[in-house]
């Protein structure tokens, strides 16, 4: 995904298991592997992950106006 991963869109690089299809390449992205699973993030099963995970995406997803910006490059407000 070359202009990144938009919140709430499945990755294209995931297999049918979840297993990331770019794990050990370098053309893996950087927030991939620089992410280190906590226990905040991970729940106590599977499914928890999933829930936090999707609230973490969308509490970090750009706003309107800062993907505005970034397109007429000119700094948020």
């Amino acid at each position: 995904m070359p202009a990144g991963k938009p919140a709430g869109l499945r990755c294209v690089q995931l297999d049918e298991e979840n297993r990331c299809l770019l794990f050990g390449h370098p053309s893996r992205p950087r927030v991939c592997s620089t992410l280190r699973p906590e226990p905040e993030m991970c729940g106590e099963s599977r499914e928890e992950a999933f829930l936090i995970l999707g609230r973490l995406e969308e509490f970090t997803q750009p706003s309107t106006s800062a993907l505005a910006a970034l397109a007429a490059n000119t700094p948020v407000q």
